[in-house]
């Protein structure tokens, strides 16, 4: 038995070292993103517009489609020098509203073009290649579905690309819909970080950063320099990313362009979205890591690089850490369980969750200039990011072990999205990806976590409690929504 708790022991402290390690470079990179972040102005400026092809890859998107071609049309920036392209891989009525849209739009002489595939062959990163021979601006922006952005963006923006060094720029993400429901407050907290921390640190200090798939603006030569647009990942925009700045392209961030977009309003189109998101960058690490560590660049891009495309791992360590090693070490008997406890396992627990937390409300305070109304919502991160631990562990499992998955588009709903005054078929609609038995095993862990918050009440275990609940918490929320999302969808399909 004692031989058994120590591999226990072992087990659960060093897979809490290595998410410590991960929580302590997010909060190096919010520090960096404090003491490094300055205002850009473009180094250099066109004497003329050059022409600009904007790319809009959809797929099924009828609630926001329209939206996105008026939009894109409505840009300020010479008709004469913006090029649109809908890259449509649409199965359902979104093609002919497409249709419809651009006749509209050519009879008021706008450049645009509908071009539909008959098959998803390499899905988005398939569509975007496929339009490569048809593109005739020196510069390519692409825009997602559910993007919205400003009139000026792009005249704001283009001039980052006077320098002929830099091969992409990319903006940062707004959110239409923010305050619709606690998981869409979670989520832009969540990405806000990413764009004003993590985008900036690594920008600002030198390191290599990603292209966010949307939003940004690449240079045509860049794309083509790399290789193109490639499908064996998930991930199309950072796989890019990587081999582009492999190839000494410089990419710029811009911090101070926001663009409007929707975030999911479902748990299960949030966990579908993660999915891809996790499972894609495990991809482009197998892919891409050794040959980063053999490039002729700094050892710091390298240590950066490699910390940027594994933090994913950590989803699959906090997984292995629930199902096998934390609740046993929690009851291992003993007065000297009890020192561990105090000495390293709590402390080790509370800087592998507070500093995810500090790089959060660090996000807040260096976007917001203020934090304190946002805690109210810490429970709730540590409640989501525990309860993605199964659908982000699986992406991750399934990376590392070669299964291959289609590229599941995120559903965008529009006005849907925005107003909960919306009809009940815009509001249940959401993908249908992620397996009922990963809900049915986030239940029983719930479960499970609620019958040993019990026993740690009964045996006056305080130091445990706060953590359990939150496991607890994180597991059922993940679970009940999402089955209360497909029970909901199920209704809605009879009675139509």
């Amino acid at each position: 038995m004692d031989i058994l708790a120590s591999i226990i022991l072992a087990g659960h402290f060093s897979l809490l070292l290595l998410l410590c390690f991960y929580g302590a470079h997010r909060v190096h990179l919010s520090i960096l993103a404090k003491r490094l972040y300055k205002p850009k102005a473009p180094k250099y400026h066109f004497d003329e517009l050059p022409i600009v092809t904007v790319q809009l890859p959809v797929f099924n998107e009828k609630f926001v489609v329209e939206r996105l071609i008026n939009t894109i049309a409505a840009l300020d920036y010479p008709s004469d020098k913006l090029q649109i392209q809908i890259l449509d891989d649409s199965t359902d009525e979104t093609k002919d509203l497409i249709a419809e849209k651009v006749a509209f739009h050519k009879e008021s002489g706008v450049w645009i073009d509908h071009i539909h595939r008959t098959d998803r062959r390499g899905f988005k990163a398939g569509a975007l290649a496929e339009a490569m021979h048809l593109v005739k601006g020196e510069f390519i922006a692409i825009f997602d579905a559910d993007f919205v952005p400003n009139t000026d963006l792009l005249t704001r923006a283009i001039h980052h690309l006077a320098d002929p060094a830099v091969g992409m720029v990319q903006t940062r993400w707004e959110h239409l819909n923010r305050d619709f429901s606690l998981l869409t407050r979670a989520q832009a907290i969540m990405l806000d970080a990413h764009f004003v921390i993590e985008q900036v640190a690594r920008d600002q200090s030198g390191a290599f950063f990603n292209f966010n798939g949307t939003a940004g603006i690449w240079r045509k030569i860049a794309i083509e320099d790399a290789g193109g647009w490639q499908a064996d990942t998930i991930t199309e925009d950072l796989d890019l990313s990587y081999r582009a700045q492999l190839k000494g392209w410089k990419f710029s961030y811009l911090r101070d362009i926001g663009c409007p977009s929707e975030l999911p309003v479902n748990m299960n189109a949030f966990k579908s979205q993660q999915h891809r998101w996790a499972k894609g960058a495990i991809e482009v690490m197998k892919k891409m890591l050794v040959t980063i560590w053999k490039a002729p660049i700094s050892k710091g891009k390298k240590i950066e690089a490699t910390l940027h495309l594994t933090s994913n791992l950590s989803y699959m360590l906090m997984l292995i850490d629930s199902l096998l090693f934390l609740l046993p070490s929690i009851f291992i008997a003993g007065q000297d369980r009890l020192a561990l406890a105090l000495w390293i396992d709590l402390p080790l627990f509370a800087l592998a969750t507070l500093s995810h937390l500090f790089f959060f409300m660090m996000g807040q305070k260096l976007f917001f200039g203020r934090v304190l109304d946002k805690l109210i919502y810490l429970p709730l991160l540590m409640a989501i990011a525990i309860g993605l631990s199964i659908n982000n562990g699986r992406a991750v499992l399934e990376a590392l072990f070669g299964h291959r998955s289609a590229f599941v588009r995120t559903p965008k709903l529009g006005d849907a999205a925005i107003d909960k005054t919306a009809t009940p078929k815009q509001q249940t609609t959401y993908a249908s990806v992620i397996s009922r038995w990963g809900d049915m095993i986030e239940m029983a862990l719930g479960l499970f976590y609620a019958v040993f918050l019990g026993l740690a009440v009964y045996n006056e275990l305080w130091m445990v409690i706060p953590f359990l609940t939150i496991f607890t918490a994180g597991f059922f929320f993940a679970g009940t929504e999402s089955i209360k999302e497909r029970v909901g969808e199920r209704i809605r399909l009879r009675r139509t």
